[in-house]
């Protein structure tokens, strides 16, 4: 029987891509008892632009309008309407505002039980652009792929944990060159700007929404009997385990956070 195969795709935006990427192999009883079979599984970290695959795979405002009931009127819609405010506006604003208190709560919450470093503060310029320094990650996975999961944590960490940015080449390449020596990150910085690199990301991106992913992280996995599924989200990692029957760690650091997505 072969062995599983898990792909994971990330960008360096996602406090969430941040967490799934830690925990699959940094946090210590994963470390030592789940991510030997992650590396057997061939575990890649594929990156790819996030912003692109939300807006290709977004329903339309007609499908979204389909798919939603008509709210009744209430009593707040009747006193927008007499004051001649536009309340679909205002509800919206409110979603908004609600869904992003939301996943900062969330991410908190994750970091918290699965022991990640992570500021309360989300990071500076938050959401930053990203495009620069997905390039670079992907002109990294041309010249040494085996390095990108390592970069990857020291985006992540410098971003979520030290209140860095990491948009511009000014601010990530001296992280990739701390990581890779300044020989390979002067590599990097000479190929992230070549057609192979955007040709690339944007094929990564292209994958992704084929297989259905709308967000991130996105996990694709292929169990020992050749079963492929797909999961959406750091909250989704014990499902993405048990498809590929690797064992669950259940104690030690990062042990509360396996025993909350039971």
């Amino acid at each position: 029987m072969a062995a599983p195969k898990l792909t994971l795709y990330v960008d360096v935006v996602s406090p969430f891509a941040y967490l799934a990427v830690h925990v699959v192999r940094v946090s210590e009883p994963i470390a030592t008892r789940c991510l030997p079979d992650l590396m057997l599984a061939a575990l890649r970290y594929v990156v790819l632009r996030a912003p692109s695959c939300q807006e290709r795979s977004s329903p339309s405002a007609d499908a979204r309008a389909l798919e939603l009931p008509r709210l009744r009127p209430v009593r707040g819609e009747l006193r927008a309407r007499a004051a001649g405010r536009d309340f679909q506006a205002l509800w919206q604003y409110r979603a908004d505002h609600d869904k992003s208190t939301w996943i900062n709560r969330e991410r908190l919450r994750w970091a918290r039980l699965f022991a990640v470093p992570m500021t309360e503060q989300i990071p500076p310029g938050w959401p930053q652009s990203s495009v620069t320094v997905l390039r670079a990650l992907t002109a990294l996975s041309l010249i040494a792929p085996g390095k990108v999961g390592d970069v990857l944590a020291a985006l992540y960490h410098a971003s979520f944990a030290s209140q860095q940015r990491v948009s511009t080449a000014e601010e990530f390449l001296p992280i990739f060159g701390k990581v890779l020596g300044k020989e390979t990150a002067d590599a990097v910085a000479a190929q992230c700007t070549g057609e192979e690199a955007k040709k690339l990301l944007m094929a990564n991106t292209e994958k992704a929404i084929e297989s259905g992913a709308f967000g991130l992280p996105w996990f694709v996995a292929t169990d020992p009997a050749g079963k492929t599924e797909c999961f959406w989200g750091f909250d989704h990692l014990a499902q993405v385990a048990a498809h590929l029957g690797l064992e669950r760690p259940v104690g030690g650091n990062g042990g509360e956070g396996w025993k909350a997505v039971l």
